[in-house]
């Protein structure tokens, strides 16, 4: 029998899954996240071994979705000094790098920067050409002072070919330096692009130590698995490629949550409400993938236009502080978070947790809880908490219609079966480690979103060059050629650009090339 292995690591908890050839769930596990992770991982893993249906030797996919990048942009730590070469000149100067980023976040990165000859016009013409005297200038430059380099040049997403051809450049003067290219990564929009090929770039070390592990947790375990990342798009990326691009790790785990409640409850299209212990993360299901924001997003203060998915979170979850203002009462944002069971009053503590109300108004057990010291009006209080859900639901729909809404997370029992503007409420088996069950489905894809421009090509070779570009993204990733599948194909004139222009955007996506 093959198993796959789902990870989940969240800021409170790891979760973690085993689902046998059918996506059916043999078991999953919880356990609380330790400061170094891995120790977290080996724990569920340990448990894992104990099942009595279970075989490890039978597990040869194992897949693991991190906020490790996400932390450690928010944390500023373990980021690499960053070298950031911009193609660019004579024109694309009068904004420098880093414009608008956090000083801190600068400091950390520590970095040099060259702007030099290149770039393209909207129609692929060059601005200007290489020049490789000053090619070799910024590699003087950067020897000995950079871990990483970001490279990046004006319309690189219409056509590549300077990119490729510096980094190729680069790579024979630092072989072993990990160099990240905008094209791959980010859309038109050269600052906000250039500012995810940075961010992409700064996190090489701490991704390749994630990867490296989490092969060595399951190498102890005697698991010899195929190995593979969760990204931020509901699927999934090979330990290798996540190795090249750490950035699309960021925000996998609501998307996690997203695709696993998709498969747990056997809907394609609703909204779905992920409750955590600090925070609820609502998002979109259209046709079993997480919809994409069209919006730019910030990463740790940083504006940046690379696929992230449509996600609005609020301060409510199992660890809420309920505090009494005035005559009125306040739900959050602070939270007690993975202290429940030593500060809330239902376990002895003296703070009232938004867990506490829902166990005495009944919509919650949990065995050894004792409410008998809440005194505060909790039937007053809890309408409050569904209230706060259904104005975020009702945020995220695109028309009045109700949609079914589907509840995971471990604060999904704190809400109940019936919710304004829901045409059903889904708690799913298994909703609390939706997220590991979403980390554990097989699915690889591609994304491109580049700009052709129609003077000098068919409207048809466009979009079909954008898929089969996008197809080989997939392949790379780890996806099995035969069965890819096109999921999305949308193209959009651009108006203020002259020579008949639009914007292909792609998705494609497959099972596991095993």
């Amino acid at each position: 029998m093959m198993i796959r292995l789902g990870i989940d690591v969240g800021g409170t908890n790891t979760d973690g899954v085993l689902m046998d050839e059918s996506y059916r769930v043999i078991t999953s596990m919880k356990t609380p996240t330790t400061d170094d992770v891995f120790t977290g991982i080996q724990t569920i893993i340990q448990q894992f071994a104990s099942h009595p249906a279970v075989n490890l030797e039978d597990i040869q996919v194992a897949t693991l979705g991190t906020t490790h990048c996400t932390n450690a942009i928010v944390e500023r730590k373990q980021l690499n000094r960053v070298g950031v070469i911009r193609l660019s000149l004579p024109s694309g100067t009068t904004i420098p790098p880093f414009l608008g980023w956090p000083n801190d976040l600068v400091e950390a990165l520590q970095p040099e920067i060259a702007l030099i000859h290149g770039g393209y016009e909207y129609n692929g013409e060059p601005i200007s050409h290489i020049r490789h005297e000053e090619l070799d200038h910024v590699i003087e430059q950067m020897r000995g002072k950079v871990e990483s380099i970001a490279v990046c040049g004006v319309f690189s997403p219409v056509l590549q070919d300077q990119e490729k051809y510096v980094v190729e450049y680069l790579q024979r003067a630092f072989p072993n330096m990990p160099i990240s290219m905008s094209s791959e990564i980010g859309s038109v929009g050269l600052i906000e692009r250039e500012n995810a090929t940075i961010l992409n770039a700064a996190l090489m070390t701490t991704i390749r130590q994630v990867s490296q592990g989490f092969r060595r947790a399951l190498k102890e375990a005697g698991i010899e698995a195929a190995i593979y990342l969760g990204q931020n798009d509901g699927t999934l990326m090979t330990g290798d490629y996540a190795e090249q691009y750490p950035i699309f790790t960021i925000a996998c785990g609501p998307t996690n949550s997203i695709r696993g409640a998709a498969h747990l409850s056997n809907v394609d299209n609703a909204i779905v409400v992920d409750i955590g212990g600090t925070t609820t993360d609502i998002g979109v299901l259209v046709n079993s993938f997480p919809r994409q924001t069209s919006l730019a997003v910030e990463v740790g203060g940083v504006r940046t236009n690379y696929r992230m998915p449509d996600i609005y979170a609020i301060g409510f979850g199992g660890g809420t502080c309920v505090t009494q203002q005035n005559e009125s009462w306040k739900v959050g944002p602070e939270s007690v978070g993975y202290c429940l069971m030593q500060e809330a009053i239902s376990f002895g503590g003296e703070t009232l947790t938004a867990t506490d109300v829902a166990l005495a108004v009944g919509e919650l057990e949990i065995e050894g809880a004792d409410c008998s010291r809440i005194t505060e009006p909790v039937h007053d209080i809890y309408p409050l908490f569904t209230q706060l859900v259904a104005e975020a639901v009702d945020r995220m729909k695109t028309s009045a219609t109700p949609i079914p809404v589907i509840l995971v997370g471990g604060g999904a029992a704190l809400m109940p079966t019936v919710l304004e503007g829901a045409s059903e409420v889904i708690r799913p088996a298994h909703a609390s480690v939706a997220n590991a069950v979403g980390a554990a489905l097989g699915d690889i894809s591609g994304t491109v979103e580049k700009v052709y421009a129609l003077e000098n090509i068919t409207h048809e070779d466009a979009l079909q060059q954008a898929k089969e570009e996008a197809i080989e993204q997939a392949v790379e990733a780890g996806a099995e050629r035969s069965k890819i599948e096109v999921i999305e194909l949308e193209d959009y004139p651009l108006a203020y650009m002259p020579g008949n222009a639009i914007l292909v955007k792609v998705k494609v996506a497959g099972p596991l090339a095993l």
